[in-house]
């Protein structure tokens, strides 16, 4: 064996191992307050650091009908004073040590990120505290915030819309079930929020019953334990229940959404069905089928799209798995006169993943770069801390992530083709989203089903 050849063996064998040896750390601690609040704590010596992660179940999806954004918006107003400080006294007590602090709007959660010095863990405790019990809200703020984010989309769709393609695709896929809310809002239900709106969410949906708080790094367990306690165990819970909600309903047909951009010189697409959920049973089979026709830079899209075909820069397949059933989608963009070129392409290559296995190689191929990435992952406090929240909100258990790496080591081609004919919609079960020159493309894209047409300059994603 060549040196290089053995060197790369030897890569893919440590990534391998490594990654069939992650295990969760043994000095896991786990307590739930009176009020409901969960704690889970691991402690990290290895850097002077600590990782931390709240994170309130609910997020878009218990956005208001006719109010997409408003999680979201609140999420961010979080950021903008909290207890004694106004937005600038607290952007500056973090940034004078050194942390960061942020919070974040996901489907189905809003999460607090933040990282410290050790030395300053009761600083971090404090500004989290306040930031989730006693935040400014101030009404300055969220217009300006608001009018914002309004101008952050505008200025997507009008420079680079394939940012909002997913969202077009999404909506158009889920209808008003709530996984097809914007999780940032569009420009007509953002206008629409007003303080008050923000006021009433954060009373009904943010407290501590939902709030799962995950810390991670050097810290003594039994400290932070009480520390944590004295700060949150009076916090009231949230005013009204989270919804419940059924699965989403895959889309039977095709359906096509043509979104007009008049000039437009790019496509962008987005061609999707519903997936499945995050509990999903054989996670390390789909995780390489997934690596292989759209998840990295080889992958099938990208080398037929991409390299072979010069249709694109950059073709993949998404997917988005939540406690329910979310979307898988093939997204991409070529030049308006290859439209159709390249979305004919990319559902011939849906279809040969349907009707033809890969290869042993190949799945070797996703196997080594599955088990290389998957221990990056878990390195840092934030990432573990995330990872604790992640699994509590899921209601997934170690095994979810020490049980991985044997998982995806163990996979076969059987297997592997069950999971894709489970998963991967066939090409009659479709919906297409489809930002571009509407003169230009709209009789062409009529061949893939009933075409709905919004222009881009409406202000929202649902047609």
């Amino acid at each position: 064996m060549s040196r290089p050849c053995f060197l790369l063996a030897l890569l893919l064998w440590v990534g391998q191992a490594a990654a069939q040896g992650v295990a969760l750390p043994d000095n896991l601690s786990r307590v739930q307050l009176d009020n409901g609040i969960v704690l889970i704590l691991s402690e990290k010596h290895d850097v002077p650091l600590i990782g931390l992660r709240a994170t309130l179940r609910g997020g878009a999806v218990t956005d208001a009908a006719g109010k997409a954004g408003l999680a979201s918006l609140l999420g961010g107003l979080l950021e903008k004073g909290a207890g004694d400080r106004d937005a600038a006294a607290f952007a500056e007590t973090i940034a004078a040590a050194g942390g960061s602090l942020s919070v974040s709007a996901e489907l189905e959660s809003l999460s607090v990120a933040a990282e410290f010095l050790a030395r300053d863990a009761d600083l971090m405790v404090e500004l989290v505290a306040d930031m989730l019990q006693r935040p400014k809200l101030d009404s300055g703020e969220m217009r300006r915030l608001r009018d914002r984010r309004i101008n952050l989309i505008r200025a997507a769709k009008d420079g680079d819309p394939r940012r909002l393609i997913a969202t077009y695709g999404k909506a158009l896929l889920f209808g008003e079930h709530p996984y097809g809310n914007a999780i940032n809002g569009d420009e007509n239900s953002l206008q629409g929020i007003s303080h008050r709106d923000v006021l009433a969410y954060y009373k009904n949906f943010v407290g501590a019953d939902r709030l799962i708080i995950a810390v991670v790094g050097d810290f003594d367990t039994a400290t932070m334990t009480e520390s944590l306690t004295a700060a949150f165990s009076a916090w009231r819970p949230a005013a009204a229940a989270l919804p419940e909600l059924a699965a989403p309903v895959p889309a039977t047909g095709r359906r096509v959404l043509l979104i007009d951009k008049p000039g437009a010189t790019q496509s962008y697409f987005w061609i999707g069905n519903v997936g499945v959920a995050a509990n999903f049973p054989q996670r390390a089979e789909l995780d390489i089928a997934n690596t292989l026709f759209g998840g990295r830079f080889t992958s099938l899209l990208m080398t037929e799209l991409r390299t072979s075909a010069g249709l694109t820069y950059d073709a993949r397949s998404e997917l988005t798995r939540a406690s329910l059933p979310g979307s898988v989608a093939i997204v991409s963009s070529t030049d308006t006169a290859s439209t159709v070129a390249a979305i004919d392409m990319a559902l011939a290559l849906l279809t040969r993943i349907h009707d033809q296995s890969f290869s042993d190689d190949m799945i070797s191929s996703g196997k080594n770069y599955v088990l290389g990435q998957f221990p990056m992952e878990l390195e840092t406090a934030p990432q573990l801390a995330s990872l604790f929240a992640d699994l509590e909100v899921l209601g997934l258990d170690a095994s979810y992530i020490e049980n991985y790496g044997g998982a995806v080591a163990s996979v076969v081609g059987e297997e592997l083709r069950s999971v894709i004919d489970a998963v991967y919609p066939e090409t009659d079960n479709l919906v297409f989203a489809i930002i571009g020159d509407a003169e230009l493309v709209r009789d062409e894209v009529a061949k893939y089903g009933p075409v709905t047409e919004i222009a881009i300059t409406e202000a929202r994603f649902r047609p």
